[in-house]
């Protein structure tokens, strides 16, 4: 599964798959193996990529990763992939869930005029026979559901506009 961090701004995508008797990492095209943490406190570890090691320390906050390496600490701010598909409408104040993947919709947890708080949970949907939540990424309120229960949608599909509140 691609994992969407966000550093200094920019989104970097990347995911792990194994690699002999420990994982790789690829970061867009590149690909670092292998790969290893081994944790030595609450908080700190021993990174090695490619048989360099540099110790790390580390504090997580949520969603927010406060990570020190070489002399420096850099903030990483993860972005859940299926929330990573909501998009804002900077016209019209409208946030729209996408689909992650193509599915079906198996529960529908709101209705149109529902007041919402970031996080909550809009819908569950299936893919491959995997149940997934999709939630909102703000707070606001249902404009639309655009799916109804037991109907198939595709990858990228408008699943449920929400208007900023105050608009």
């Amino acid at each position: 599964m691609n994992h969407v961090f966000e550093l200094e701004g920019a989104d970097y995508q990347l995911w792990l798959s194994r690699y002999q008797q420990g994982y790789r990492l690829h970061l867009g095209d590149e690909v670092l193996a292998p790969l290893d943490f081994s944790q030595q406190g609450d908080c700190s570890g021993l990174l090695t990529i490619a048989g360099a090691s540099e110790p790390v320390r580390f504090a997580i906050d949520g969603s927010t990763i406060h990570l020190h390496i070489r002399g420096r600490t850099r903030i990483l701010r993860y972005r859940d992939p299926l929330s990573a598909h909501a998009l804002v409408n900077e016209n019209g104040g409208l946030l729209v869930a996408r689909a992650p993947m193509p599915g079906v919709v198996v529960k529908t947890s709101v209705l149109p005029g529902d007041a919402i708080s970031a996080g909550t949970a809009l819908m569950v949907i299936e893919s491959m026979k995997l149940e997934s939540v999709i939630r909102s990424s703000q707070d606001g309120v249902v404009d639309r559901i655009h799916f109804n229960e037991g109907e198939s949608f595709e990858h990228g599909a408008v699943l449920v506009t929400i208007t900023e509140e105050g608009h």
